[in-house]
């Protein structure tokens, strides 16, 4: 009997934990966002863990391509937590700074402020994937995003 109950407590707790997750990827907009590895759009069916939060693919060859060297795709993946808002802006991504809300860039898909001129412009002057290392290296990410904690 006690460990019938066990088992079912288990049980409950699994299912619970399943919700929990399920509801924090319903949170999750993938309109506009793409893939980290290919340029088609992000499925959210096809995730890997990645920092504290999830990255989407296309598919689940560049899931597996994302996992064999995550350090390659690191800027794209970095881009993609912002965009899918499990990460938020704390600072400038190239000062480390206090961000001026009049400087900002798009960069992709995302709002990027920056602390000045200087910094807006030199990203603002750069294009594509140059563009995009400069706000999401892993540098630039360390020192201007943070993971967005749970609203309450």
């Amino acid at each position: 009997m006690l460990l019938k109950r066990i088992v079912c407590a288990v049980a409950v707790c699994g299912m619970l934990a399943g919700a929990v997750v399920a509801a924090e990827k319903a949170e999750i907009s993938l309109e506009g966002v793409k893939c980290v590895v290919a340029p088609k759009a992000a499925n959210a069916e096809k995730s890997a863990s990645y920092k504290e939060g999830q990255v989407f693919f296309c598919c689940d060859g560049c899931k597996g391509k994302f996992t064999k060297d995550t350090e390659k795709f690191a800027t794209k993946a970095n881009q993609q937590l912002v965009a899918t808002k499990q990460y938020e802006q704390k600072a400038c991504p190239l000062s480390g700074g206090k961000v001026n809300p009049e400087k900002t860039v798009k960069v992709g898909n995302v709002e990027v402020g920056f602390c000045c001129g200087n910094c807006q412009g030199k990203v603002a002057a750069a294009e594509g994937d140059a563009q995009v290392a400069l706000v999401f290296s892993e540098k630039a990410f360390e020192k201007g995003f943070t993971v967005k904690k749970a609203e309450k």
